[in-house]
């Protein structure tokens, strides 16, 4: 018994040398073939070619370089139109100064482009349909939804009432009114939203700012003061063929155009502020104004239908309008009131300047020096910049 127990854990041992014998010899014979196979891969006579630093790096293709260089250019576009739209300390003015560049492109737009005559409500009902398509296209796109807005949706509704009623009263106005008197009466639409804000929004007064107001309306008076001086003795000569109930109707409807107007920009502020979108508030806008601005056209106006040259150019200033809407809105969310209407009036300096430059009207003392009212007042707007967080 004893003599078996020896030879099993003789057996044992064996085998557990045998064991331990084969990877040792195994990893020698490896280790052996590796030196072997390696060797020569180590001499000085041939290094390779090709190291780590080349392998990371690898070589370019030409299309690629090309498309890099345009990358610096991008993100400079980019940044800046984040920066606008972002909410910055500055993103309430911009906004409002692009939209009101945006407007005055679309006068040039117009002015420059001679179209078939075409009314004022197909014009309106166009354009508010191209806003309506385009508003619901960008809401579904960032996936904003359009029910269950609380009590954001009265303010909604409140802003395209009061939208399209100032929308219907300055087609009626401008019909009935010479331009420039239908020009000065919709530029009194910043001071009376100054003035509603106080009372809906609960917004104080500097002095800087009625004094910004005050400067560029006077201004805007300076521009047109002889255009209506020139119009009412023309008026005051045919005053048998004027009828004067026509004239005061048509005073009225552009005075309601504007309190109607003043109080849509507060209401925007209060309903993008309330649901945190912009876009809604142009939305809301043409979701009533585009069929409404339909059947006023059916009812009221002989449609007129466009050619393809007028019909795209109508399509063109549609999604112009739109942008003006959106950035118009975006810039009424992030500014008070009162220092971001101001920066409207710089729409109506623009386009003077256009028509002076373009030698269609004579450049008087009157034009020149309001336009550089309006622009001094917009400047010190924008360089004093928004109120200070406490």
């Amino acid at each position: 018994m004893e003599s078996s127990a020896e030879s099993s854990d003789v057996d044992r041992d064996v085998e557990l040398h045998v064991i331990a014998s084969e990877p040792s010899s195994a990893s020698e014979a490896d280790g052996g073939g590796v030196n072997e196979e390696r060797s020569p891969l180590l001499s000085q006579a041939e290094k390779p070619k090709i190291n780590i630093f080349t392998l990371s790096y690898p070589r370019r293709k030409p299309g690629e370089e090309v498309i890099r260089s345009f990358e610096p250019e991008i993100s400079a576009a980019s940044q800046f139109l984040s920066w606008v739209w972002s909410g910055s300390r500055y993103s309430g003015l911009m906004c409002m100064a692009i939209s009101s560049t945006i407007y005055f492109t679309m006068e040039v737009v117009t002015d420059v482009f001679s179209v078939q005559p075409i009314p004022l409500l197909e014009v309106a009902f166009t354009r508010c349909t191209m806003i309506l398509v385009l508003s619901y296209m960008w809401l579904r796109k960032v996936e904003q939804p359009l029910s269950g807005l609380g009590n954001a949706k009265r303010l909604l509704i409140s802003r395209a009432f009061m939208g399209y009623i100032s929308l219907i009263s300055f087609i009626y106005c401008i019909q009935r009114l010479s331009l420039s008197q239908a020009v000065v009466l919709s530029l009194t639409t910043p001071i009376i939203a100054s003035v509603v804000a106080r009372f809906i929004l609960h917004e104080t007064y500097k002095v800087a700012e009625i004094g910004g107001l005050a400067c560029s309306f006077f201004g805007v008076l300076f521009i047109f003061r002889q255009l209506l001086t020139t119009q009412d003795q023309h008026g005051e000569g045919n005053s048998k063929s004027v009828n004067e109930s026509d004239h005061i109707y048509a005073i009225l409807a552009g005075s309601l155009s504007s309190l109607t107007g003043g109080i849509s920009y507060c209401l925007i502020r209060a309903g993008a502020n309330a649901c945190d979108q912009p876009l809604l508030t142009v939305f809301s806008f043409s979701l009533l104004a585009s069929p409404a601005a339909g059947i006023c056209l059916f009812a009221f106006e002989m449609f007129v239908f466009p050619s393809f040259y007028s019909f795209s150019l109508m399509l063109v200033l549609g999604v112009l309008a739109f942008f003006a809407e959106v950035f118009l809105a975006r810039g009424l969310q992030l500014e008070k009131t009162s220092k971001v209407t101001n920066v409207l009036y710089m729409e109506a300096a623009l386009s003077q300047l256009w028509v002076i430059g373009s030698a269609r009207i004579a450049p008087t003392f009157g034009r020149i020096f309001g336009c550089l009212l309006i622009l001094i007042s917009v400047f010190c707007t924008m360089y004093i910049g928004p109120d200070k967080e406490d």
